[in-house]
Order: structure tokens, then C-alpha cells, then sequence
């Protein structure tokens, strides 16, 4: 089952749904704090890491969904690790790090973007190499880039209004 895309459509479809609506969301809350945004290089740049990670989620339901051959998605998944994992590191210094004592400092060493970008890059692999786990990997990965998503998000608020 891992192996066979058509076994996973459903959860494409559920995973498009979550993406799409927490990066609508995400666009709510930042044209709410628009000025805040505005100002701030680093929370511009929080914003984009946490739609990259949005957009992460919503990018690998669209290809597993998409009717063609398994090394073809094993590649577009391999493609998307690293174009996100790049996108991410380089808005990760860009936002620069919380330098407080508080959880968001904590939080922020530990937000799963690189984990993210591993986890999709080992389920192309795997899918590519028809040996270790193929799409299984999606559950964690998805789940870490909607997690890093969420906790990126908070940051940002955190930021925000502190």
C-alpha cells in the first residue's frame, strides 16, 4: 500500500483541505497585522516560512493526487524537499532568532521546518527506490509541516504583539 498512490487519494484530498484552508487562514491574520508586518524583516520573514510550510502540505496532496507514475511523484517529492528546505533556511536567517528567555525561543529552536523537508525527501526516495516505507512517509510529514506551520504562526503572533 505504500506503494500505490491510488491507495492514498483520499488522504491527498484531506490533506489539500487542511492546507488550503490554514494558508487562507494565514492570510486573514496577515492582513490584519499588515503594519506590524510591514515593519519587520523578521516577521515578514516568519510569515513566509509559515506559508512555505502551508504551501508544503497543500503541494505534495496536489502531486500524490495527480494521476501519473510513481517515479515520477517519488521525484516531484524529492524536487519540492529541496526547494522548500532551501526556501525555508534561507527565511529562517532572515528572521534571525528570539534571543529572550521565553517559550518562543524554545519553540522556535525546535520547529520542525528542516524535519519537514527530510520527511519529503525521504518519501520520494523511498518511493523512488521501492524500499523503506514509500508514501507512509507522507503522515509525518505532513503532519510536521502543518505542525511547523502552526508553531511558525504562533511565533509570529508572539511577535507581533509583544
Amino acid at each position: 500500500m505504500g506503494y500505490t498512490a491510488a491507495a492514498w487519494l483520499g488522504f491527498g484530498e484531506a490533506v489539500a483541505a487542511a492546507a488550503g484552508a490554514l494558508t487562507g487562514l494565514l492570510f486573514v491574520a496577515l492582513s490584519v497585522k499588515g503594519e506590524a508586518l510591514a515593519a519587520s524583516l523578521s516577521l515578514r520573514s516568519r510569515a513566509a516560512q509559515t506559508l512555505v510550510l502551508f504551501l508544503t502540505s497543500l503541494l505534495v496532496a496536489f502531486v500524490l493526487v495527480a494521476p501519473q507514475p510513481l517515479a515520477a511523484l517519488g521525484s516531484e517529492l524529492l524536487a519540492i524537499a529541496v526547494v522548500m528546505g532551501i526556501a525555508l533556511l534561507i527565511l529562517d536567517r532572515r528572521a534571525g532568532h528570539d534571543t529572550g528567555q521565553g517559550v518562543a525561543r524554545y519553540i522556535e529552536r525546535f520547529s520542525p521546518n528542516t524535519i519537514t523537508a527530510v520527511l519529503v525527501g525521504v518519501d520520494g526516495l523511498t518511493l523512488l527506490l521501492k524500499a523503506g516505507g514509500g508514501l507512509y512517509w507522507l503522515i509525518p510529514a505532513t503532519v510536521a509541516s502543518l505542525l511547523g506551520g502552526a508553531v511558525n504562526a504562533w511565533l509570529f503572533l508572539v511577535n507581533v504583539t509583544s
